[in-house]
């Protein structure tokens, strides 16, 4: 599957254009991790890109959500590492991450909530000016987009990087992205 055949799968399934928009933010800071790591960028941008494809499907039930989007990203022809990556990202069906792939989307997705906020709380909610360390100091304030998972975000430790690394690696990445996410 291609980015572009991705891409247009998401839109198909997903209405919301934020929700759109944090599947973008994803497999930007999907690929940022595969590039640091010397792994496929392309495989690990599309599963940051498809993971949440059930996301309006499911109707807020955790139980089903990702269990759904893994039968259809599967259904789309992706590698069952890609599969495995988006059941794992949701850890209310209890599987296991094996991967780093599956570690990276673990993380991933609730950063991109915390990075985001970061960006609309600046004066000209932009993602160019935000820095590093101010992400880092929201990480620590519970109430400041309070749905962005700290514990999640905190598993980057799985793969070796601490919580400024991982911050630094993901803000820079979706600035490469700020013209797609409106940023």
């Amino acid at each position: 599957m291609t980015r572009d055949e991705a891409l247009k799968a998401v839109k198909a399934k997903v209405a919301t254009e934020n929700s759109v928009k944090h599947m973008l933010a994803a497999e930007a800071i999907m690929r940022a991790l595969a590039k640091h790591f010397g792994e496929d960028e392309e495989e690990w941008g599309l599963a940051g890109l498809l993971h949440d494809i059930d996301l309006e499907l499911y109707g807020g039930d955790m139980k089903l959500h990702s269990k759904m989007g893994a039968d259809m990203v599967r259904g789309l022809g992706v590698s069952e590492a890609i599969v495995h990556a988006v059941l794992t990202h949701n850890e209310a069906h209890g599987v296991p991450r094996e991967s780093k792939m599956d570690k990276a989307l673990f993380c991933s997705d609730p950063v991109t909530g915390l990075i985001t906020a970061s960006a609309l709380v600046r004066p000209d909610k932009k993602l160019a000016s935000v820095e590093a360390k101010s992400v880092r100091k929201r990480f620590k304030e519970k109430s400041f987009a309070a749905g962005a998972n700290r514990e999640n975000i905190a598993t980057c430790s799985e793969l070796g990087l601490d919580l400024d690394q991982f911050i630094e690696i993901g803000l820079k990445a979706m600035q490469g992205v700020a013209g797609e996410l409106g940023l």
